[in-house]
């Protein structure tokens, strides 16, 4: 079988065209990578992407260069040739699951899209598509920009990977944190038999929980506050106050359970040895 040949620009690289690599070591058994802006090497390759002026996906071209761009998602985003890739491949990367493929897309794939095509406002200080630029070669350093490449591909690769597990883990909790909802013998305690990703859930399908319990990796039990929107540090309802940063016998003695272990100074996690005694908490937590 012939190798494939995929061709990308040289020089200076950016967080679209190191993630299209990236993507394709996911998707392609083997190919054979080519930097290059000569256009009869380009005219050649298998598959182009970032360079060239062309996108037609089953031609293997997937440039956003060219006047009109290469198109944009429903929200306006523009797609750069990350997102041209992962429409091509994202599905087969994520192994037929168009839930997660689409969850890479909304939280990975279009923000990188849309900060190399300068779509709405970049926020201030370092982002993905900084750190991977921060992969290039300095005016103080050699101009081997082909090994900064190859160092930013594999950082990328990495965390394309990761970002792929933890979609499908957070898609995978769906129905079991669903199901402890409906199975809650208080609607605003949420029990789990093991830690899942479960805030998405919870915020969109019950308005009454206000803790969620589950046991830690060492065998105790946890309590945690449900925050009042996702990302938010504010919530629901916080642990009680006198429990702020007490831990050991200061909490004991706080909350009267006799196996407590701590409480964060922050109020959104405390824990103790049993579930009975973490559920104890929940309980006083509700009567505070």
């Amino acid at each position: 079988m012939t190798e494939l040949t995929v061709v990308t620009h040289n020089g200076n690289f950016h967080a679209d065209d190191v993630f299209s690599i990236a993507a394709l070591r996911l998707a392609l058994p083997a190919f054979k990578l080519v930097r290059t802006r000569d256009a009869a090497l380009i005219a050649e390759a298998d598959i182009v992407l970032d360079v060239g002026g062309e996108y037609d996906a089953d031609a293997g071209r997937f440039d956003h260069h060219q006047r009109g761009g290469a198109g944009e998602r429903e929200n306006g985003i523009p797609y750069s040739s990350f997102g041209l890739i992962w429409q091509k491949y994202g599905l087969e990367i994520c192994a037929g699951n168009q839930s997660v493929a689409n969850a890479v897309d909304a939280g990975l794939v279009s923000t990188i899209d849309a900060d190399d095509c300068g779509y709405g406002e970049r926020p201030e200080g370092i982002s993905l598509s900084r750190t991977i630029s921060m992969f290039n070669p300095t005016w103080q350093e050699e101009s081997d920009f082909d090994a900064g490449f190859d160092e930013a591909v594999e950082f990328a690769t990495r965390l394309l990977t990761r970002f792929i597990a933890s979609a499908n883990g957070g898609i995978s909790a769906k129905s079991i944190v669903s199901k402890a909802i409906e199975d809650a013998d208080d609607p605003r305690v949420i029990v789990l038999e093991k830690y899942i990703p479960w805030k998405k859930t919870i915020l969109k399908q019950s308005e009454d929980a206000l803790y969620v319990l589950y046991p830690s990796q060492t065998g105790q039990w946890r309590i945690q506050t449900v925050p009042v929107e996702q990302g938010s540090f504010d919530n629901r309802k916080p642990l009680p106050q006198k429990w702020a940063g007490l831990s050991g016998a200061e909490l004991i003695e706080a909350t009267g359970i006799d196996d407590a272990m701590f409480c964060h100074n922050g109020l959104f996690i405390a824990g103790a040895e049993s579930f009975e005694s973490t559920m104890k908490m929940a309980e006083l937590a509700l009567e505070a």
